[in-house]
């Protein structure tokens, strides 16, 4: 009797044991996958945050409404989304949001202004879709420095480009590129100038120059995280949590750093990384995906960086580009780190190490560097990023 009792003892202990281990096992499942579902691991690149993606031709946007739905699409740095805009039945006039910069990142406001000249092609792209001829001047007052352009609207012809119907397709590719090499013929079709476009070009570059602009990316990368101002200055533009994501509308995602589904999967579920972190990771992947995967790089440049009008007209060019490497199946990503560090010298008043030798390997007497670009052929699909609604855009 003794033994029989220790026995169904030692039985009843054992299923005890592995309820109450089932138990945990089954609690932990249960968080592991309500925090899957809270941070959007099955729904990645979806939401009211990316809305505008999917509304931008909807029946409430025609007239000049619909030019600014095309605008908001446009790319931006870190996806601060510079710009508001003042919209009326015949002219729509783009400003500078002095809230939306990125301090110690763009202190010069050399990315900003290229922003708003991305939001502006986007925009002219989607007039004659909407039956408009455009006029554009870009900065028409000197008086109020923060109105980028002004864009008069006159009935005309209804005429939709490929360029326009590539807006909705056009996302940062951050992922890896295939080892193909871009043609001699797409560098010389990306490289011909567009008349409504002055003072602004598009440099590519050969196998030694790539080597020496990937290595200065990834040595200015590393100053940059290694300076406190500006690693905080773009960390403020992370959205880690899908609630930041519909919270801001805006920033840079997980989503969006062309990770595989299962490293994008785990990083949703991992705790916040702390900064330290995040920047190390930046460098990583400057470093093992990003210079070393690009079949080509490129620099947008202008007569005079300096100049805010050539600087918005360079971001118009960089739209223009980007739009065009989408119709044809090749991916772009900003790489602007020795420029971000070079105007954060210049903003300091001291020299900068990364000056001289970017503007020896542009090699192009007259032309001074706006955007530094890597260029392939994607290994990965690039989601889209979050974007503000209109009413958040208009004044």
């Amino acid at each position: 009797m003794a033994a029989g009792a220790r026995e169904r003892g030692q039985q009843q202990g054992r299923r005890g044991f592995l309820v109450g281990a089932s138990a945990v096992m089954v609690a932990g499942l249960g968080g592991l996958g309500w925090r899957a579902w809270d941070q959007g691991v099955w729904s990645p690149g979806r939401g009211p945050a990316y809305e505008p993606w999917s509304s931008w031709r909807s029946d409430d946007g025609r007239g000049p409404m619909a030019l600014v739905r095309a605008a908001v699409l446009a790319a931006s740095p870190h996806n601060t989304q510079p710009w508001q805009f003042r919209v009326g039945l015949q002219r729509i006039e783009l400003f500078a949001d002095p809230q939306r910069q990125l301090g110690a990142m763009d202190p010069l406001l050399r990315e900003r202004d290229m922003g708003l000249g991305c939001a502006l092609e986007n925009l002219v792209l989607a007039a004659p879709a909407s039956a408009f001829a455009a006029q554009v001047r870009v900065r028409p007052d000197p008086a109020q420095p923060a109105l980028a352009a002004r864009v008069d609207l006159a009935p005309g012809p209804r005429v939709v480009s490929p360029l326009y119907d590539s807006i909705p397709l056009r996302h940062t590719n951050r992922g890896p590129y295939d080892a193909r090499p871009l043609s001699a013929y797409t560098i010389q079709a990306f490289s011909v100038p567009h008349p409504d476009l002055p003072d602004v070009r598009v440099v590519w570059f050969a196998s030694e120059a790539r080597r020496i602009l990937a290595d200065l990316t990834v040595r200015a990368t590393e100053a940059i995280v290694a300076d406190p101002e500006q690693s905080a200055a773009s960390a403020r533009w992370f959205r880690f949590s899908r609630a930041e994501v519909e919270r801001h509308r805006d920033g840079l995602t997980l989503d969006a750093q062309g990770l595989s589904p299962g490293m994008r999967a785990l990083a949703k579920i991992m705790p916040t990384p702390s900064r330290a972190r995040a920047d190390g990771y930046w460098v990583s992947a400057t470093r093992d995906t990003h210079v070393s995967t690009a079949a080509a790089f490129g620099i947008v440049a202008a007569r005079n960086a300096a100049d805010p009008t050539q600087r918005i007209t360079g971001g118009r060019l960089w739209q223009r580009l980007h739009l065009l490497a989408t119709l044809q199946g090749i991916a772009l990503q900003p790489l602007n780190q020795v420029i971000e560090r070079i105007d954060r010298d210049a903003s300091l008043g001291r020299r900068s190490p990364f000056a001289e030798g970017l503007r020896v390997v542009l090699g192009a007497p007259g032309w001074q560097p706006l955007l530094m670009f890597r260029a392939g052929y994607p290994t990965r699909v690039a989601l889209p990023s979050p974007r503000r609604p209109l009413h958040l855009v208009i004044v």
